[in-house]
């Protein structure tokens, strides 16, 4: 596959955001980490904030996907919300450098990007919200506050992005499968 000039500076604005931040990051050091011009970084984006924006957008429709799709292996409630949990962990170690950037940049994002960004997250935590209803309706389930436990169990997934190295004790798909089991565990009922 070829890389595009426009993936060689997604793929550098990302390795920049993700060592000094933001705002720690000129157009220059990315259009340098990219072999390129500095002008050659406006070619593609009019401001360093909408390469961020490009860099989140794309971050969060891909685990959105993941999401998805794991939510769509199953009818079982408990099974569903195992398979997302393994699979947005899975994905927040591999792509631990973007998570890292989507998630600790989204207040440098102007106000219309951050409410794009904000809708996507609201779809992620539906579509653990509705494993969550199911599992409770069919009694499989705890949950006292479904919108605060969707977002404290993709939370341990999203927090892979501040800790998580390749090549580390653990890989992407045993931290996935950990993820999985606490996740469903912390849900069950406990005994009466």
């Amino acid at each position: 596959m070829t890389t595009t000039a426009r993936d060689r500076l997604l793929d550098a604005a990302v390795e920049a955001f993700a060592e000094h931040g933001f705002g720690g990051t000129t157009t220059r050091d990315i259009a340098a980490r990219a072999h390129m011009s500095p002008a050659a970084v406006y070619v593609h984006h009019a401001t360093k904030e909408e390469l961020l924006f490009a860099i989140s957008l794309r971050g969060h429709e891909h685990a959105l996907e993941v999401l998805a799709n794991a939510a769509s292996t199953s009818d079982s409630p408990v099974e569903q919300i195992a398979a997302m949990v393994q699979a947005f962990s899975e994905w927040h170690a591999r792509n631990s450098r973007i998570g890292r950037v989507v998630q600790y940049e989204f207040g440098a994002l102007s106000a219309e990007h951050r409410a794009i960004i904000a809708d996507l997250r609201r779809r992620m935590e539906h579509h653990l919200q509705d494993a969550l209803v199911a599992g409770v309706d069919e009694g499989v389930l705890e949950v006292t506050d479904v919108r605060g436990t969707a977002r404290a169990v993709l939370s341990l997934s999203v927090d892979l992005v501040r800790w998580f190295e390749p090549g580390g004790a653990h890989t992407a798909a045993e931290l996935g499968r950990l993820h999985a089991d606490l996740a469903v565990r912390m849900l069950r009922p406990g005994p009466a």
